[in-house]
């Protein structure tokens, strides 16, 4: 941990994004700044200043100028940029630095051959997208959804939704019926654009049946487009075809003028422990942040291709598909990152040109469990940043990253969330790269670590806050009229104060380690852990693929149990050898408190759709709780996987009077 493993190139202020910056804000605003930690103090103490230089340094498009930056530092209620009105999708459309037969937008997939789209030939489809929505009688304010893949049909069709003021929503199609409609009945859209299935590696995969089960639940949609992605004749009764949707037209490409705050999407907690909450973004408070966070934080522009591994169904689908709004062309993957190898993503970046590829951590880890070595299996010369997140990257990862992948880009471990539909904390070519550590603090993020008597602490783990307001922090909830729920969601605990749910250490050169959800902390005798630790030790092993920790905690003041739950390779069984092994590496690596009471081995650890483990359901199960309280299956990848846990908890229950969590 903490060893340098990337260090800025000596001219770094002269060839990346934040150098011109900061040379704009010594012309434009007569401000100096020594290093990064000297620039991040200012942008989240000046606040105003700040968030005014982002919207002047990337010359925004406005059609009316803002009165102030903000009304207030207070949180929730801050207003950012009153009075301004603006249009995301004019913003993207710009594409800074693009001519119009560069390509902008490349895709490929299992399901069909490769796309390309130049500049022209995006803002041609997203005009006549527009035009087709317009016929449908969309205005601004009413819903879409889509119900589609990472495909250049589901951006078009955002691109085009929020041109019109109207407000934007996406499901990847692997969700199944009940996950869907938990999201959308809630926010009533008037029309669905939906795929009839895909490919996912060798194997196709029909949702005729769960596009018409949709449809038949959520009784606002006046219309349904379908994409015969599958079968490029398949479209439902009663639904119009796609290309009917995006016709030839002579209507213009026109955008509607809407407040800084004016919906945008739609986008959902992951809903593991009851409906999912409805966040709703905002056109300029996504606008500005993803302008910062792309240009200055991962220094993308006109001469490169941004991948990101994801699905529409996770916020990462939503900042990549930002990347022309500052002159990057998109990659874009719909399939099985693991058909027929793990080398897929990394030979896609080669086929690509992709200069900054972002993806998970997991796959990381499981790129180097498999043994892989991506620069011996593919080109990546023209890579030069790396980006991280899903999950804690521990030291080894990022080593191994540095070993078999490259060791001339930067490796970039970043965590925010769906909340705020970026990272707050992540990397900058400014600073190096040290193993195992988030690099810093994003511009404009004033992230602090929390003790539990609510003070800053630095070098000790606490509760990751933010203490003053971001653009990019919901406009709220749908339906949450009086700030209930929102104002429930994160500022119950320290009121004024977002807290976040995860723990986090800051160390005093400013460097973050996030050490996994507070809520599913292990906390035995007075030392507390954060479960991302627990899983680097217990699945470094090779015979353990995955694997879930939970300690119940003793009413009476005990010690508690503390249970490891593990997914062993094809083939092995769980045997007292393994057992003591597993044992012996958490007693060696952390501390003779984290060395599980039970052991047990199950077929597989639940996760959320997005891949997050499930340890707070679970923790719920194995108290008592029923698994359909504990969790709301349809926002699983593999609700079959609670059934062993709810099995154990039942065998366990006369040990012990256990009363429902």
């Amino acid at each position: 941990m903490g060893d340098v493993l990337w260090t800025p190139p000596a001219d770094v202020r002269e060839r990346s994004r934040i150098g011109a910056y900061l040379r704009w804000l010594r012309e434009h605003r007569g401000l100096d700044f020594a290093d990064y930690d000297a620039l991040w103090r200012w942008s989240v103490t000046d606040l105003d200043v700040f968030w005014r230089s982002i919207w002047d340094h990337f010359e925004v498009v406005a059609h009316t100028p803002p009165t102030a930056t903000l009304t207030g530092r207070s949180m929730p209620g801050t207003r950012w940029f009153p009075g301004a009105t603006l249009n995301y999708a004019e913003n993207v459309l710009r594409m800074p630095g693009r001519l119009d037969d560069d390509p902008v937008v490349i895709a490929h997939g299992q399901t069909r051959a490769p796309v390309t789209l130049t500049a022209a030939e995006l803002r041609e489809q997203v005009r006549r997208v527009a035009a087709g929505l317009r016929r449908l009688g969309v205005t601004a304010g009413d819903r879409v959804a889509a119900y589609a893949p990472n495909i250049p049909e589901t951006y078009v069709l955002l691109l085009a939704t929020a041109s019109l003021g109207a407000v934007f929503t996406s499901c990847a199609p692997e969700f199944g019926t009940r996950s869907v409609t938990d999201r959308w009945q809630q926010i009533e859209p008037t029309v669905l654009v939906a795929v009839d299935g895909y490919r996912y590696g060798g194997k196709a995969v029909d949702r005729r049946a769960e596009v018409a089960a949709i449809r038949s639940a959520l009784p606002s949609l006046r219309h349904t487009v379908g994409i015969g992605y599958l079968d490029p004749a398949a479209v439902p009764e009663g639904a119009i075809p796609w290309t009917e949707l995006a016709a030839p037209t002579d209507e213009p490409l026109t955008f509607t003028p809407v407040a800084f705050d004016h919906p945008l999407y739609v986008l959902y907690s992951s809903g593991t422990t009851g409906l999912p909450k409805p966040i709703v973004h905002g056109h300029g408070g996504i606008l500005l942040e993803h302008l910062k966070m792309l240009a200055l934080h991962h220094d993308l522009g006109p001469a490169d291709r941004f991948l990101w591994f994801t699905t529409t169904g996770w916020m990462m689908w939503n900042f990549l598909v930002s990347g022309p709004a500052v002159g990057a062309a998109i990659v874009l993957f719909d399939g099985n990152p693991g058909h027929p190898d793990l080398g897929t993503l990394w030979r896609l970046a080669e086929e690509t040109g992709t200069t900054y590829f972002g993806t998970s951590a997991p796959f990381l880890l499981a790129s180097r469990k498999a043994g892989l070595v991506p620069k011996e299996i593919a080109d990546l010369s023209a890579l030069r940043g790396l980006g991280s997140t899903g999950a804690p990257l521990p030291a080894e990862g990022f080593t191994w990253v540095y070993e078999t992948v490259g060791d001339r880009l930067q490796l970039q471990s970043l965590s925010g969330g769906t909340d705020v539909c970026t990272g707050f904390v992540g990397g900058v070519p400014l600073l190096p790269v040290h193993a195992g550590e988030i690099t810093c603090r994003a511009l404009g993020a004033k992230v602090e670590a929390r003790a539990a008597d609510g003070s800053a602490v630095v070098d000790e783990l606490g509760e990751l806050v933010i203490t003053e307001p971001m653009p990019s922090m919901p406009v709220g909830f749908w339906n949450d009229a009086d700030g209930s729920r929102y104002r429930e969601a994160y500022f119950d605990v320290y009121p004024g104060v977002w807290r976040h749910g995860d723990w986090i250490t800051i160390n005093s050169r400013g460097g973050c380690v996030i050490t996994g959800r507070s809520d599913a902390t292990l906390n035995r005798g007075g030392v507390r852990l954060g479960t991302a630790e627990f899983y680097s030790v217990v699945e470094g092993l090779d015979e353990v693929v995955d694997s879930v920790v939970v300690h119940l905690e003793d009413d009476e003041g005990g010690a508690g149990e503390l249970l490891l739950f593990v997914v062993l390779a094809d083939g092995l069984e769980l045997d007292d050898e393994l057992r003591t092994r597993i044992s012996r590496e958490l007693r060696t690596a952390l501390s003779p408190r984290h060395v599980p009471d039970e052991i047990h081995q199950v077929r597989a650890v639940p996760r959320t759709l997005s891949a997050k483990k499930l340890e707070v359901p679970v923790k719920k199960i194995l108290t008592g709780t029923p698994v359909d309280r504990a969790a709301a299956t349809g926002a699983l990848a593999n609700p079959e996987s609670l059934t062993a846990f709810a099995q154990l908890a039942q065998r366990r229950a006369p040990q012990a009077d256990r009363t429902p969590a």
